[in-house]
């Protein structure tokens, strides 16, 4: 780059000069005319204009020629045609040549030209007097001439250009490239680039949304590798769950069925079995009915309308009452009234109805579960097993089940808190969760989205 800044700077400044001697040279060649036009109408008012043609020979041109320091005289007819001249004896006619017809016609005029003649350069003037006309030319350089005289002194200045512009180039590009240099090493190190001149500014800021949009892009490609390595572990789990879930009441009406077709059951025992079967088919039922509503809620668009969550909250509860008895958990709750929310019904029942479940199934006996309903929003704390800290992210991921015992004991597929937390982005609700192991659990689901802060893996 330096040394293109060189060349760029060296034929800007040679052409600049070049263009600058040609000029000059023309202004001069013009100048150098207007003084000889000068000079050659005073030599004209040496000449005796009182001679009659007749006079007028070659021995008076020579003898006004020194008188004039040399310059050359020409006396013509007044119609052009050669009389004499100081210098050529060529009798040929001069009524052609631009001077000599500009003066036939004007009275006098001016020309500047290589003679054909004596091939030198001449300025001549031409006055017409009575009866004839009388010319003087004075040697001059022709403009080319003048510009091939000064070569030596322009080729001297290219050089000399040369040399400040390799110089100048050397120094300045390392000044001006120096913040460029900063610019691109902070760059590099994904550093926040800060312009060192007010002109980079605009490139600065370039590069930084660039190295954010990059270092977004990283991120988002991290977080979505983490997310194909959860989906295969989730698949793993989701795989040996619902395996075993089929499997224990898919034998026991195997076993119940085969035993109902061999006819060696007798009537109460055939009742136990028709029942057990009936059980097992129903959970069999229920874990393919949790799947597809899972799958249904991303393609679900059903309008909203304003709902009553507080007498939902109260429905929720009398409902899962039996199972607060057999567990042996108290209950505490705090509803408050008119808690309208602009949702579906089933919605914030699915909610409402997961979060308490959770509670009550992962509970000691003796616990206790805490309800708390406001316009802000609804939170269930518990006494139970708790969440470990390495699956307190997990927990919201498909399929996934605190309890690896799969003996049934506290049910579930691992899709309820799943179901909440989409439930709760397509309503724009954050939802968040505390736990500390073997101490209780408590989530939050706040019904402004602005409110509090939204878990990443929410």
């Amino acid at each position: 780059m330096k040394q293109r800044i060189m060349w760029i700077g060296f034929a800007i400044t040679a052409v600049a000069l070049i263009v600058f001697s040609v000029v000059s040279a023309q202004i001069y060649y013009n100048r150098g005319i207007a003084d000889s036009q000068r000079y050659l109408r005073a030599y004209m008012a040496a000449f005796d204009g009182t001679r009659t043609a007749e006079m007028l020979d070659a021995e008076y041109a020579a003898a006004l020629s020194d008188a004039l320091g040399g310059a050359r005289i020409t006396f013509l007819t007044a119609e052009g045609e050669f009389l004499a001249d100081s210098e050529d004896a060529d009798s040929s006619s001069r009524a052609l040549r631009p001077e000599v017809r500009k003066a036939i016609a004007e009275g006098e005029g001016f020309d500047a030209r290589t003679s054909s003649t004596t091939g030198e350069a001449y300025l001549y003037y031409c006055k017409r007097f009575d009866g004839y006309l009388v010319r003087i030319a004075e040697r001059t350089q022709s403009a080319w001439s003048i510009y091939l005289d000064t070569l030596p002194a322009v080729a001297v200045f290219l050089l000399a250009d040369a040399a400040v512009c390799l110089l100048l180039s050397y120094l300045s590009t390392g000044f001006i490239l120096k913040p460029l240099e900063k610019l691109a090493r902070d760059a590099a190190c994904k550093q926040r680039v800060e312009p060192a001149v007010p002109e980079l500014a605009p490139f600065a800021r370039l590069v930084n949304r660039m190295n954010e949009d990059a270092e977004a892009r990283v991120k988002e490609l991290e977080e979505e590798r983490g997310e194909v390595l959860r989906a295969k572990q989730s698949k793993d789990e989701f795989i040996a769950n619902v395996t075993h879930e089929m499997n224990t009441p898919l034998t026991s009406i195997r076993g119940f069925s085969e035993l109902l077709a061999s006819g060696g059951l007798d009537a109460e025992r055939s009742r136990r079995a028709a029942q057990t079967i009936l059980t097992q088919s129903e959970r069999l039922q229920s874990l393919v009915a949790s799947i597809i509503n899972y799958s249904e809620i991303d393609s679900e668009e059903l309008p909203v309308y304003e709902v009553d969550a507080s007498h939902i909250a109260r429905e929720t509860l009398a409902a899962l009452a039996p199972e607060f008895r057999e567990r042996n958990v108290v209950l505490l709750s705090e509803i408050a009234d008119g808690v309208l929310l602009m949702s579906r019904q089933e919605r914030v029942t699915e909610i409402f109805g997961n979060i308490i479940r959770n509670a009550v199934r992962y509970n000691r006996d003796g616990g206790s579960v805490s309800v708390l309903l406001t316009r802000e929003a609804f939170t269930v704390s518990d006494t139970g097993i708790g969440i470990a800290q390495e699956n307190l992210e997990r927990i919201f991921d498909r399929f996934f089940t605190v309890d690896k015992s799969h003996n049934g004991k506290n049910g579930g597929f691992g899709l309820g808190l799943s179901v909440v937390k989409k439930l709760c982005k397509k309503q724009g609700w954050t939802l968040t969760v505390e736990s500390r192991e073997g101490v209780g659990s408590t989530f939050r689901v706040g019904f402004c989205a602005n409110e509090g802060d939204v878990p990443e893996k929410l």
